[in-house]
């Protein structure tokens, strides 16, 4: 009897020409692609800055996000595990084409700032391998991962909080929002966001997405978007079609509609730009399956680390999870 901790829904691995390969996905070697920021401040938001290292200074996000990492390998057992850290705020290739990308996010507070490397830290001594980058998102490291274990027919697990990464969902890759135990496959995908994972990409360079400053077209909303789409599909077909937009009956203010788009057509297709998750990150594309596997944690970095950070109940953890 498989826990319901443990319990899978059994995707169907589809060969890339779209034939069923026969292969339950549950028999397929599974890799953990952790988006290790969400975790990283929600620790730090929720927890006291009374958790502190030997040297007085605070570490709540470090401790959260360590139980959390812990607690993660502890109910799923990873086989094999990766994390991807962002370092990427404001020296993104994307603030390169478009610098006021993620503008309008607050930096890091300086009390995080400093935990932030310890963290890293941590995920490699519990046996995790990790990926960082100054040029490439973290959204882009877990997609470089992906591509590549989708060449070895391996699963992935992506987990995040962050929306932008359902577009990697497919009958081979789950998004798991571990916070909230929640999971997606194609359908959860749909029914949360209104378009297949393939089209949040669009969706977003139509609707634009407040959080990371990326634009839209200026009076088009996530509904309108979401209509537009399931007619015309993506946005370089909309464009391409764009005098078909007036017609439709079915769109609130057709006519409105197609002179916004008409407008906003080159924030359209940059938005596209920023959204898509790059596939080509060098710091992960020389890495397959066999770079992540998973062994356990590294005592020998461990055990100074949590030393150092007063971290006695999560080091005595990590050797019952080890035993």
């Amino acid at each position: 009897t498989v826990p319901p901790s443990r319990a899978r829904r059994h995707f169907l691995y589809r060969h890339r020409d779209g034939r069923n390969g026969g292969v339950l996905l549950e028999n397929l070697k599974t890799a953990y692609l952790v988006d290790a920021s969400p975790y990283i401040f929600r620790a730090h938001f929720s927890l006291p800055d009374s958790i502190r290292d030997r040297d007085g200074q605070p570490v709540p996000a470090v401790h959260g996000f360590a139980s959390f990492l812990l607690k993660l390998i502890a109910d799923e057992r990873p086989t094999h595990l990766a994390l991807a850290f962002d370092k990427s705020l404001t020296t993104s290739f994307r603030n390169d084409v478009y610098p006021r990308y993620k503008a309008d996010r607050p930096p890091p507070p300086p009390e995080l700032l400093h935990q932030l490397e310890a963290c890293e830290e941590m995920a490699r001594a519990l046996g995790a391998a990790v990926f960082a980058s100054e040029r490439y998102e973290a959204d882009d490291l877990i997609a470089t991962l992906d591509h590549n274990l989708e060449r070895e027919g391996v699963r992935a697990i992506v987990v995040t909080s962050d929306k932008d990464l359902a577009q990697l969902v497919s009958e081979r890759v789950e998004l798991f929002d571990f916070a909230k135990g929640e999971r997606f496959g194609p359908a959860e995908v749909v029914a949360k966001f209104g378009v297949p994972p393939q089209g949040i990409p669009h969706l977003l360079a139509l609707a634009g997405d407040p959080v990371d400053s990326i634009p839209g077209v200026a009076g088009i909303g996530k509904k309108s978007a979401v209509e537009l789409l399931a007619r015309f599909g993506t946005v370089p077909e909309l464009f391409a079609r764009l005098e078909e937009v007036p017609a439709v009956s079915q769109l609130r203010g057709a006519k409105a509609l197609a002179a916004k788009l008409e407008a906003g057509r080159d924030l359209a297709f940059l938005s596209l730009d920023l959204a898509t998750v790059a596939r080509n990150a060098p710091e992960a594309q020389a890495a397959g399956a066999r770079d992540l596997v998973y062994r356990g944690p590294d005592f020998s970095r461990l055990e100074p680390l949590c030393e150092r950070l007063g971290f006695r109940g999560l080091r005595d953890r990590a050797a019952k999870l080890a035993g």
